[in-house]
């Protein structure tokens, strides 16, 4: 009997899909990811740094080899493999007024990562640092980015509070010449974006929301002014005040117990309930960590991608929520043989879905002392259709007196008046008003940048993706010479992204290296390698699109308005542990097939 045939556990699948569409159905919206407002203009205060005083300086006008626009994990981390490549004349220009990029930014209570220190953290071995307990917090995070910085000696390598405004090819010079709001003019060699494909904040497009009259601010410009305290919680300025949070992602999970730890009322607003798991945070184990042998932290990125890429591995060397589900789907893939194999292996993967979010769903009905507040908590989607969250306070802060949540039903709040917010017939006032709802994606490439970048024959980056969407391995462009992207589409799309990070650094050195050995600096890709890229990505990306399509509406899908052209930009379609093998062996051969060298 096939795994297709077998008995299954007592859930009824076709009910299930009916539920889930139903949800999904009850949340989609015409104007997609258009619902959300651009910050700027009258909202320009909503990206403020509120971390650091200005400071004023005259513009600068130098040549560096290479400038990287972002100093956040990705340009730390290519400014670190270049230095080891022999190649030290770097330049960071970040918008910010220090090194973290996201973890900068972002300081809300709470804050903290959702996959274990010991795969997330880079260059553990090489800093000589073990992290005290299994997951880091932010200003752990943050501090490492330091100690990274440090260790290769960057700091004096960084322009901060300096926002890139273009940056355009000269091609007598055959250098890139770039602009910033500081009247600077940088000409660089070479060019890297490492913007962070999240890095813009974004707004829900409620009416009335220029006219509230009390406290507003977003999480990723967390207002301890306001609120008092710091990431460790302490929120003492929230005592008698009534505040409501926008947004129950994984922000707001990590932000809202502190919230109701101070408050004298939290109203938490919900448009899609987040599907939390247990997260079981430890100290680190003093003798594990003693029996480590040289190379263990790749060894343990390496298993961590392999199985959330849908790999299978001899063992599950993390055992966390995100490789369980992985792992009981690698197992039960055993037993799949015959003609429909594929059909076997999806009824698999659907039914361990279908049992952990059943899980999932039945831990709220046991923390939950509310029935109705349960059922309004329980998430109905597939697991992956939104980023799986994990914490184990976030569901008891509801069976709190000072604490109602507000489930609009999957429509999003009304109105904001200008004492409170409305949500159908419904009206609360509050004292403040907070948003985690996350940051822009799908948007243009300028809008999130904040620039454009000019290539051959002045033809933009932006104008070329909108006819378009096409890259060679993510990274290069044809027409930009000497441009490199960090970023996910048409390239890896790993769980932990600071591991692809690191693989794109250092793909950068290793060409960069090979570009100088040979005395030929110019470095583009072919019109025929990106077009086969393209296609190829298609190739084995096209599955994803049906899936992502029945999700209930987010940033995955473009809030449920995804298309063909926009599915181009997802990540490597056979997993990021199929994109970095293909990757090592195209690095290993050493000619760099699809790239074209040549001289000034």
């Amino acid at each position: 009997m096939s795994v297709s045939q077998a008995a299954t556990p007592a859930i009824d699948l076709e009910a299930l899909r009916d539920k889930y569409r139903d949800e999904r159905d009850k949340r989609l919206r015409k104007d997609g990811i258009d619902q959300y407002i651009e910050i700027g203009g009258d909202f320009g205060h909503f990206a403020d740094d509120p971390y650091a005083e200005r400071i004023e300086r005259a513009p600068i006008v130098r040549r560096c080899e290479v400038a990287i626009v972002g100093a956040g994990f990705g340009g730390i981390l290519t400014a670190v493999k270049l230095k080891d490549a022999g190649i030290d004349d770097v330049l960071l220009l970040e918008k910010g007024g220090g090194f973290g990029g996201t973890w900068y930014w972002n300081r809300y209570p709470g804050l903290a990562c959702d996959m274990k220190a010991y795969v997330y953290l880079p260059l553990l071995e090489e800093t000589g640092y073990m992290p005290p307990r299994n997951y880091a917090s932010g200003p752990e995070i943050r501090a490492h980015a330091e100690r990274i910085v440090d260790r290769w000696e960057l700091r004096n390598k960084a322009l901060f509070q300096t926002q890139v405004t273009r940056a355009e090819w000269q091609e007598d010079r055959a250098v890139w010449q770039v602009a910033t709001d500081r009247g600077d003019v940088i000409e660089a060699r070479y060019l890297v974006t490492a913007n962070g494909p999240m890095s813009k904040p974004k707004l829900p497009g409620i009416a009335g929301i220029a006219g509230f009259t009390g406290h507003i601010f977003h999480t990723s410009r967390w207002d301890y002014d306001y609120t008092g305290g710091g990431p460790d919680g302490g929120l003492t300025g929230l005592k008698g005040k009534k505040v409501a949070i926008v947004g129950t992602g994984a922000t707001g999970v990590q932000c809202i117990p502190y919230l109701a730890d101070h408050a004298d009322h939290l109203y938490v607003v919900q448009r899609t309930p987040s599907g939390v798991d247990v997260r079981e945070e430890q100290p680190t184990d003093p003798a594990w960590a003693a029996s480590l042998q040289p190379g263990w932290q790749q060894e343990l990125m390496n298993n961590f991608n392999l199985l959330t890429s849908g790999g299978m591995a001899e063992k599950d060397m993390i055992d966390d929520g995100w490789t369980f589900l992985f792992t009981s789907i690698a197992a039960a893939a055993k037993e799949v043989s015959g003609d429909d194999a594929l059909e076997q292996l999806m009824h698999v993967a659907e039914i361990a879905d279908a049992e952990k979010m059943t899980d999932i769903r039945a831990r709220i009905d046991r923390i939950i002392s509310d029935p109705a507040t349960a059922d309004a908590l329980k998430p109905w989607y597939r697991r992956f259709c939104k980023r799986p969250v994990f914490h184990d306070g976030y569901l008891e802060t509801f069976n709190r007196d000072n604490v109602t949540l507000v489930d609009t039903g999957g429509q999003g709040v009304d109105a904001i008046t200008a004492t409170g917010f409305r949500v159908g017939d419904a009206e609360y006032e509050v004292d403040c008003i907070i948003f985690a709802s996350g940051f822009e994606v799908g948007t243009d490439f300028i809008r999130r940048a904040g620039y454009d970048i000019v290539g051959k024959g002045g033809q933009s980056l932006q104008s070329a993706w909108a006819k378009e969407f096409a890259t060679f391995h993510g990274m290069h462009v044809h027409g930009f010479p000497n441009l490199f992207l960090h970023q996910n589409a048409q390239g890896a799309l790993p769980a932990n992204f600071c591991h692809s990070l690191a693989e794109g650094a250092k793909s950068i050195a290793a060409i960069v290296r090979h570009a100088a050995q040979t005395n030929r600096p110019v470095v583009e890709t072919t019109r025929e390698a990106q077009d086969g890229w393209v296609s190829h990505c298609w190739d084995v990306s096209g599955n994803l699109l049906p899936f992502f399509e029945q999700c209930t509406p987010g940033y995955y899908n473009l809030e449920g308005k995804l298309t063909k052209e926009a599915a181009q930009g997802f990540g490597y379609g056979a997993g990021a542990a199929a994109f970095f093998y293909l990757k090592d062996a195209w690095l290993a051969e050493g000619s760099f097939v699809g790239l074209e060298f040549s001289a000034d």
